[in-house]
């Protein structure tokens, strides 16, 4: 999601310059981009901003534990916020997941609602959240392990498309990361994004 997100962001004309925070090497050079290898425990002080897309995630079974996990698809995500708020931002744009509720009982959709929450309270006079189902894309291009459950859940979505209603259909990533860099920057206020509304048109 974050590589779609860079790509948009980087063919944008009426975008002067991108600052890209990574864990590791991009392996990606251009005109207007800085990347930033960082620790996100750690962030330096970021310039001047307008605004911001948080795409960092990881799996329990990567991650190696709930707290781990947390470590990263919360602290690390609303850790960038805040410093970007402080940087300037007004305008967010968050790649969440369907079923994100910060009183679901399952632990995944949990934390997400949790960061949706506590992204609002952060002030942002524009928070655009992607509520993605199954995302499609080449995770092993990537160098990501690819997950069983999700591999045939996607492979049976493809099979079933036109039987499954649009909000739980897969998506690709560019659809995603097209939505979000539509509407952040014409958006105020809140708004959510379902697969529905943000396949391909």
């Amino acid at each position: 999601m974050g590589r779609a997100i860079l790509r948009g962001l980087l063919a944008d004309d009426t975008v002067a310059a991108v600052h890209a925070l990574a864990r590791r090497d991009l392996g990606l050079t251009h005109p207007k981009l800085t990347a930033h290898s960082v620790a996100f425990t750690a962030l330096p002080t970021l310039p001047r901003l307008d605004e911001v897309y948080l795409a960092l995630g990881t799996t329990i079974k990567v991650a190696g534990s709930q707290s781990a996990f947390r470590a990263v698809d919360f602290d690390a995500n609303l850790a960038v916020a805040k410093a970007a708020r402080a940087a300037g931002a007004t305008r967010l744009g968050l790649v969440s997941a369907m079923g994100a509720d910060p009183r679901s009982r399952i632990f995944y959709n949990r934390i997400k609602g949790e960061l949706e929450a506590a992204l609002q309270e952060l002030g942002f006079d524009t928070l655009v959240i992607a509520r993605p189902s199954f995302l499609a894309g080449d995770r092993e291009a990537l160098g990501q392990p690819l997950r069983g459950g999700e591999k045939l859940a996607l492979r049976v979505s493809e099979m079933l498309r036109g039987l499954i209603p649009s909000n739980y259909r897969s998506i690709a990533s560019d659809d995603v990361a097209r939505a979000l860099l539509r509407e952040v920057p014409r958006v105020r206020g809140r708004e959510v994004l379902l697969s529905g509304a943000m396949q391909r048109r």
